[in-house]
């Protein structure tokens, strides 16, 4: 790895997919057996840092070249369009408030989150997920009160997440804040309180590149085992 390289940098999928690309060219010029090309596959789609991805090409060569792969580049590629999805405008006084006694709430889908969205949970629970969100604002703020209760807040990659909330007897995630946002990326600031309750926050990706990378597992398991039914 380069000296400038930045190991501990969350990695896209189009870095994951270059990678798998090397890996495929490797396996079709007999560099790698099936077993070895499985794992290291593996590997690649479970990555989450260039870190964890620099080590499965290190002794492999680049695309059409026969130089190794030193390193990946220190800016990654980064998906979504975030200056479609800040789209600004005032905010509803209905949309800024979500309410659980005794129930529950969601906001999720496309839909605009606001400025500021106060979320309360008594004895119930709520769901604000915003991987396929739009954004009033370049920065917002979910105020979470839980109270025997909880909030779970779904954040996409590369949105920066802070968390600034207190609990008592409760407790916020802290374990996605801190991870570096994307450039131009929205900023979601969790505050608020926990009494018996918590607030969760986790970084997933949106359902349709979920269900395009299951398909693409699929579809390499399958290729597998066809290379190995000709091999045998």
């Amino acid at each position: 790895m380069t000296d400038d390289a930045v190991p501990d940098l969350r990695a896209s999928d189009a870095d994951r997919e270059r990678v798998a690309d090397i890996l495929r060219d490797a396996l079709a010029e007999g560099r790698l057996d099936m077993e070895e090309f499985s794992e290291r596959l593996d590997a690649t789609y479970q990555a989450r840092t260039y870190g964890e991805l620099e080590p499965i090409t290190r002794d492999l060569p680049a695309p059409g070249g026969s130089a190794p792969v030193v390193s990946l580049s220190k800016e990654p590629a980064r998906g979504g369009d975030w200056a479609g999805r800040i789209v600004g405008g005032e905010d509803d006084g209905r949309s800024s408030w979500a309410v659980a006694v005794m129930s529950g709430f969601q906001r999720k889908g496309r839909w605009t989150a606001p400025r500021r969205l106060n979320c309360f949970a008594f004895w119930g629970g709520g769901e604000i997920d915003l991987r396929e969100a739009y954004f009033a604002d370049r920065e917002i703020v979910i105020n979470a009160v839980a109270i025997m209760g909880g909030v779970d807040i779904i954040v996409p990659p590369g949105v920066e997440v802070v968390v600034r909330g207190i609990g008592i007897m409760g407790g916020f995630d802290h374990r996605e804040a801190g991870v570096p946002g994307d450039p131009g990326a929205p900023r979601v600031i969790v505050t608020g309180f926990a009494f018996w309750g918590g607030v969760g926050v986790q970084r997933k990706l949106p359902r349709a590149e979920r269900q395009r990378l299951r398909e693409e597992r699929r579809r390499e398991k399958l290729e597998r085992r066809q290379a190995r039914g000709e091999l045998d």
